[in-house]
């Protein structure tokens, strides 16, 4: 016997999945065309939590949960942090902020991924409308813009199939191997290439000024501003020619374009305006509000969708959480001692902490410094619901087989609701409360009501309908000593899930030996690690997988400058034997 579920990985694809006989196989007729990703694949293979722990010694799920009782008991309201990780991206994780919102305790806001991004494109367009990225099987030209789709969006590729394909990165991936072009760009400097692009397209006469006129009037003023840049001077400091932007621009124009965006070029300060930047080039060739065209990032994955569970409580950053004023932190789904910016700080911070609980899948830092552990359910055995930031379905997320191991977000927030006196609705009731908000289409599938399929067909979300421009240019193109940090998606994990690296990869020619231990480090902090060679990069890049031990030693707890967002590539960095 076969059932339907969907993966709760917090990445873009959202696999649709069958479980048969204890295996997990791809939907064939669903959203991703019947293939799973590598995670997915070897799911089974995966060491998950077994059992409750306190101070490393193995106890009762009845024991830890009476713990965890005790430790919320003997704190204030005030000392009490729910600290949720967004790698299980189904609805009903949210939950537990039900339960510690009511209770008085802090939650966070901000984000460790994509906020700067969104604050730009919320700048420009008003709102978060992604271009579901089906879209692209209807497009002439897709441009990869700092997105590597083998690594972090696989079931994208047989929709690009006789497309021509731009590719915008600092790292020649597999993709740009392939591309009809491939601009390799110093990195933090997409600003700049976004804004040249426009600039001569507008010289080229080679903008949609039908469109212009009507949804991004302002597009002269925003000309003007692109005039503030040194064209020689600037295509020499990012190294990209006029010949690359005349290649990009030939290949653009007059074409169904899909601009598909990662979130490593938005993870500096200004990362919102290099968002906006794109947007506008994309403005200017008059993409939005059209089949087969847009910008695809990482859309609003909760639009139209209202939450059920009560979030009204202080909040503080997930970026530079101070732990330390907190006697009890409760830990969902998260390891803030690897993915949050400037690990030494953060393991500074959460040292003090009386009594630190991680609730959780799999062993990791986080879960090392624990006193109590408390195993999660995996999605296999629970009920639940998704939605997606890449496509508007909603996939339902039954539970398909019995387990004995961990406990669901539910029924733990349930017994913390009892015996503290919170009203709490049955399972059922949530899960039917987010179904409302879905309705089937003539293909069987569920999709969120009421979101646009090509979003913006009617103008923008802005007060004026229109497209905002940037009217400021503040950024300038960083010129000081130091390597430029990469901490791009890993093939082999996921954050900081699954096999994670142990390497730093740099460039053959930079003289280091494959094998030798380094020591790369940063204002901020170091780490050593293994060299493997790379020539796939650029000569003045390092790169660190997101998710390796230690890669957040060299990160700051800066905010960007728009949104409460972490920065991983701020730094620059230097490397010593």
């Amino acid at each position: 016997m076969s059932s339907v579920t969907a993966c709760p990985l917090d990445c873009y694809d959202a696999c649709e999945i069958v479980f048969e006989s204890g295996r997990l196989k791809g939907l064939k007729n669903g959203y991703t065309q019947g293939f799973l990703c590598p995670h997915l694949n070897h799911f089974d293979k995966h060491q998950f939590i077994e059992k409750p722990r306190y101070n490393g010694k193995e106890i009762s799920m009845q024991e830890a949960l009476k713990i965890l009782k005790e430790m919320i008991k003997e704190s204030r309201s005030d000392e009490i942090l729910h600290y949720r990780g967004s790698g299980n991206f189904a609805l009903m994780q949210e939950v537990t902020d039900h339960f510690f919102a009511s209770h008085g305790a802090a939650l966070t806001e901000g984000t460790l991924c994509d906020g700067a991004g969104e604050a730009g494109i919320e700048e420009g367009r008003g709102s978060n409308k992604n271009m579901p990225i089906t879209e692209v099987a209807k497009s002439d030209v897709v441009i990869f813009w700092g997105r590597n789709p083998h690594t972090t969006s696989s079931h994208i590729l047989p929709l690009i199939k006789n497309k021509t394909v731009i590719v915008i990165d600092p790292v020649k991936t597999q993709i740009a191997k392939t591309a009809d072009v491939h601009i390799q760009l110093k990195p933090h400097t997409d600003l700049f290439l976004a804004m040249l692009l426009s600039r001569f397209l507008h010289i080229e006469n080679g903008c949609d000024e039908e469109f212009l006129e009507k949804y991004a009037s302002e597009y002269e003023d925003y000309y003007e501003l692109t005039q503030n840049i040194r064209i020689k001077a600037v295509l020499d400091q990012i190294d990209v020619s006029i010949g690359q932007l005349g290649d990009v621009l030939r290949l653009v124009k007059d074409k169904k374009v899909a601009i598909v965006c990662g979130v490593g070029i938005q993870k500096y300060s200004d990362g919102a305006d290099v968002m906006r930047a794109i947007d506008a080039f994309a403005a200017m060739l008059g993409l939005f509000g059209k089949e087969g065209c847009g910008v695809s990032y990482l859309g609003s994955s909760r639009a139209n969708i209202v939450s059920p569970f009560n979030k009204k409580s202080k909040k503080v950053s997930k970026v530079n959480t101070e732990f330390s004023d907190f006697k009890t932190v409760f830990i969902q789904g998260a390891n803030p001692l690897s993915q949050m910016p400037n690990s030494t700080r953060v393991k500074e911070s959460i040292s003090k902490v009386k009594n630190i609980v991680y609730f959780g899948l799999y062993e990791n830092e986080t879960s090392e410094m624990a006193n109590l552990i408390i195993p999660a359910k995996s999605f296999l055995y629970k009920d639940d619901i998704r939605t997606s930031y890449s496509h508007n379905k909603m996939s339902f997320m039954p539970k398909v087989a019995q387990s004995d191991i961990g406990i669901s977000e539910y029924d733990l927030s349930a017994y913390l609701c009892r015996e503290f006196g919170i009203e709490l609705q049955s399972e059922e009731f949530y899960i039917k409360h987010f179904r409302n908000f879905a309705v089937q289409r003539i293909d069987g599938s569920w999709y969120v009501e009421n979101r646009e399929e090509i979003p913006y067909a009617d103008g923008f979300d802005t007060k004026t309908k229109e497209f905002a421009f940037l009217e400021e240019l503040d950024s300038k193109v960083d010129e000081e000593d130091g390597m430029y940090l990469i901490t791009c998606k890993s093939p082999t994990s996921l954050n900081s899930q699954f096999n994670r690296s142990e390497h730093v990869y740099l460039h053959s020619s930079l003289g280091f030996g494959e094998g030798e231990v380094v020591t790369i480090s940063s204002v901020d902090g170091s780490v050593s690690l293994r060299v493997k060679h790379n020539d796939d990069l650029r000569e003045d890049c390092v790169l660190i997988y997101s998710g390796t031990k230690g890669v957040n030693n060299l990160t700051t707890k800066k905010h960007s400058l728009s949104a409460k967002s972490a920065i991983f590539q701020e730094n620059k960095v230097e490397i010593k034997r």
